[in-house]
């Protein structure tokens, strides 16, 4: 934004300090003037005697005024070089500021001293410049790793394409049965793209929602791929009431049930979905059986497109988002989300999200 040039704040200062240093010394000369008016006769005093009012007024107006010009030029002076000192951590969060506007974020001012009003901006900025710094280093993994993934899909539909004009008397069925599959999954992980995008935006109704029933329908819903793996879900909890999107809400559900669910042992496995209420907060925990995870491993499932011990491309595999949709859908509802490697096999993954009165019409 172009604007008209004005005075630097510095030089504002200055004449600040300059008037105030001169107005303070004016007033004093004034009450030092009336005082001594009172004590001293208007006319009629002897050569020899006490002085009149005009004759102090030829003596103390020169004075007076050496007087204020010497606080004037002090003033100035003074105030240039304590605005200069007072405004240095300014200018060190200027050049800060223009760094990173040319796309140099690894930059941080570091202000020396005592806690003031110039030292906590400087570690706000610096803050801010770190998660501004680790968002843009994630964002930018995360489009290498979605281009990767989208390219998967493209190229196997290109593949077979290729094959199938090669060789007019293939078997179109089993043709049409796989670009549809490669197709099925493009199209997942492209809803899953703007399911995710549209959950980092924040842009997101709230509305009185009850957690325990979100389990419920994702559970109900889930059921047949349970029956289908194996897999006995037991469910149980108390009402949860919070407020958010009921449409991400449902979907955080269902992406850690159907996660549960998909990653657990050959057969025979168990997944335990349970809410719970805590004096401000209320507890979605969904558990598993499965094989045995490090600490180090279960932290980095909610990365995207991690799955586990490897990337794995079956048929109800997911598309390596599920828990970082769960991770932006809880961090977009001001929640948090723990995941911790149960000792017997699997994990237990719980989100945390604010609790709110019940709702009179829920």
């Amino acid at each position: 934004m172009d604007r008209a040039p004005g005075l630097s704040v510095r030089l504002k200062l200055t004449l600040s300090y300059a008037g105030f240093l001169i107005l303070a010394g004016a007033l004093l000369l004034a009450a030092v003037w009336v005082s001594l008016l009172r004590f001293m006769p208007d006319v009629g005093a002897s050569p020899d005697g006490p002085l009149k009012r005009s004759d102090f007024l030829h003596i103390f107006a020169p004075t007076a005024g050496a007087g204020l010009v010497f606080l004037l030029v002090f003033g100035l002076v003074g105030g240039w070089i304590l605005a200069g000192r007072m405004l240095a951590p300014l200018t060190r969060i200027t050049d800060a500021t223009r760094m990173a506007t040319n796309g140099s974020l690894a930059h941080r001012i570091r202000l020396p001293g005592r806690d003031d009003e110039f030292r906590e901006l400087a570690d706000a900025f610096d803050a801010m410049l770190a998660r501004l710094e680790a968002h843009i280093a994630e964002q930018r993994r995360f489009a290498v790793n979605a281009s990767h993934e989208l390219r998967t899909p493209l190229a196997t539909s290109k593949a077979l394409l290729d094959v199938a004009r090669s060789d007019p008397n293939r078997d179109t069925g089993e043709l049409i049965d796989r670009l549809h599959a490669v197709n099925a999954r493009a199209i997942d992980l492209t809803e899953a793209l703007l399911l995710l995008s549209r959950a980092e935006r924040r842009s997101v109704t709230r509305e009185h929602v009850d957690l325990s029933l979100m389990a419920e329908e994702a559970t109900e819903t889930l059921l047949p791929l349970a029956e289908r793996h194996g897999v006995t879900i037991e469910t149980g909890g108390d009402i949860a009431p919070t407020i958010g999107s009921q449409a991400l809400l449902l979907q955080l559900t269902t992406n850690l049930v159907h996660n549960a669910i998909i990653h657990n042992l050959p057969e025979q496995g168990m997944v335990w979905v349970n809410t719970s209420v805590r004096p401000r907060t209320v507890v979605l925990t969904v558990e598993n059986t499965g094989e045995k995870l490090t600490p180090k491993l279960a932290s980095t499932l909610t990365e995207p497109f991690q799955r586990g011990t490897e990337r794995v491309h079956t048929d109800h595999a997911g598309v390596g988002l599920g828990l970082a949709i769960v991770k932006t859908i809880t961090h977009t509802h001001d929640g948090t989300l723990t995941l911790a490697p149960r000792s017997a096999g699997g994990i237990r993954i719980t989100v945390e999200l604010p609790a709110t009165a019940p709702h009179a019409g829920g």
